[in-house]
């Protein structure tokens, strides 16, 4: 469904990004996280107790993995990343890698105001998210930050198909807000590739949040040109103004 036309809008949706966009980048000790991810391996006769060599195999697993939503848009969970890795694990004991994240995953203090007044201005708020986590995960970040509410609807990877930069990625994302024109949404993401390129190619405007530097493993083989550049995330209903 589209928001009445009456409104006065041409815009009926922003999709956001979540990590790097939402959140502050920060670069990440991978091998740091992934001894983290290891505390939830559960030894087998096959393997030994040894936590650096899970992490160094959970590590390249993590690799493969990403690498396929990179040039495939196969999705993922953390659940995969262990299959991936040849090694069983117990959720209960993901913890540690929890806890190794959480510091990261703080919701930029712009974030609030920015949702309720595109809420009303009568533009739907969703979230698309490359990510192997679990829903629960984001949605408990969110509602922590006091956020949760002011979100009209969230589609994260690990519970679809595909991860960005698929248009099929992009249109589950219109579907939970409730929006089925692209022409008539905008992504708002920290990556040329996934974000801004996959948006575009999904027929939705992309606002680029350039805050993050990029992994060159983690680069895709396109780097879109966005509508607009957004330095803060307050200045993007500034940035909506010629669309509308």
């Amino acid at each position: 469904m589209h928001s009445d036309a009456g409104s006065g809008t041409g815009i009926d949706a922003v999709i956001f990004d979540w990590g790097g966009t939402l959140t502050a980048w920060h670069d990440i000790d991978f091998h740091a996280e992934s001894l983290a991810l290891a505390q939830a391996v559960l030894a087998t006769p096959d393997t030994s107790d040894d936590h650096h060599a899970f992490a160094a195999r959970l590590h390249n697993a993590g690799g493969v993995i990403w690498g396929r939503s990179r040039d495939h848009q196969e999705s993922a969970t953390i659940a995969d990343l262990f299959t991936e890795a040849g090694l069983d694990h117990d959720p209960d004991l993901l913890e540690a890698y929890y806890g190794f994240w959480e510091p990261h995953t703080l919701t930029d203090p712009e974030v609030a105001p920015l949702f309720r007044r595109l809420r009303e201005e009568g533009i739907k708020v969703g979230i698309l998210s490359n990510t192997i986590w679990p829903r629960a995960w984001h949605r408990g970040y969110f509602e922590r930050d006091g956020v949760l509410d002011l979100i009209d609807g969230d589609v994260y990877t690990s519970e679809i198909p595909w991860t960005k930069p698929s248009p099929r990625a992009f249109g589950a994302a219109m579907e939970a807000v409730g929006v089925s024109d692209p022409g008539r949404c905008v992504y708002v993401g920290d990556r040329l590739f996934d974000d801004v390129w996959g948006a575009q190619n999904a027929g939705l405007r992309a606002i680029h949040v350039p805050h993050s530097v990029i992994p060159a493993e983690q680069v895709g083989h396109t780097e879109g040109t966005p509508d607009a550049v957004a330095s803060r995330l307050s200045q993007i209903p500034e940035l909506l103004d010629p669309w509308r």
